[in-house]
């Protein structure tokens, strides 16, 4: 995989896993933010009030540094860490999954239950279709308008995404094009005469 693309999941699935009884709800959900996590977490806290535990783990950012995995109640390293190694052997990222266990009376074991886990986040997550996303980053560029021909030029032959554009005395345009791509589009651009990177 290179550097500037990452794995993550298009859209909500859900999958159910059963064992001894204990039933098993496992939902993968794309997330983009720690905020987005939490709302999600209370939502789903709420609308699966009555079971015995909603264990979860989540994978944040392109360069999947920043995750959590949480047993809620099960003996630790049960829950948690099980739902995050099927996020991690996928090398996904942008994912949070919820895992929701109804118990049936029955225990299933320090090892049972890592097993139960395990199936029921992979199960959810083989349900969700994989995307691949590029990593981008945005770049702002000054210029005065008789230039703007030069720089609309290198903007048709790089494609980047205009984010947005403004035509007085004094030109701007906020670019956005994927991180491998904006080394070459900066050199291009500050070549223009009078053309100024704004870093902002």
């Amino acid at each position: 995989m290179q550097e500037d693309t990452y794995k993550t999941i298009q859209e909500n699935a859900e999958a159910i896993y059963t064992e001894k009884r204990s039933k098993f709800i496992a939902i993968a959900l794309p997330v983009r933010t720690l905020s987005e996590v939490k709302s999600l977490l209370e939502e789903y806290q709420k609308k699966y009030y009555d079971a015995r535990h909603v264990c979860y783990a989540y994978m944040l950012g392109a360069e999947r540094k920043d995750f959590r995995a949480n047993d809620n109640g099960e003996p630790s390293g049960t829950a948690g860490k099980p739902i995050l190694g099927q996020i991690n052997s996928r090398e996904l990222t942008d994912v949070l999954v919820i895992v929701v266990r109804y118990f049936g009376g029955i225990k299933l074991g320090t090892s049972g239950l890592i097993v139960a886990y395990r199936m029921a986040a992979s199960l959810a997550l083989d349900e969700a279709p994989v995307i691949e996303k590029t990593v981008d980053e945005d770049v702002a560029v000054a210029f005065e308008y008789p230039f703007m021909n030069d720089i609309m030029r290198i903007v048709k032959e790089e494609s980047p995404e205009i984010l947005e554009q403004s035509y007085d005395m004094d030109c701007l345009m906020r670019l956005r094009i994927r991180k491998s791509m904006m080394g070459k589009l900066r050199a291009r651009l500050e070549k223009v005469e009078t053309a100024r990177i704004l870093d902002e």
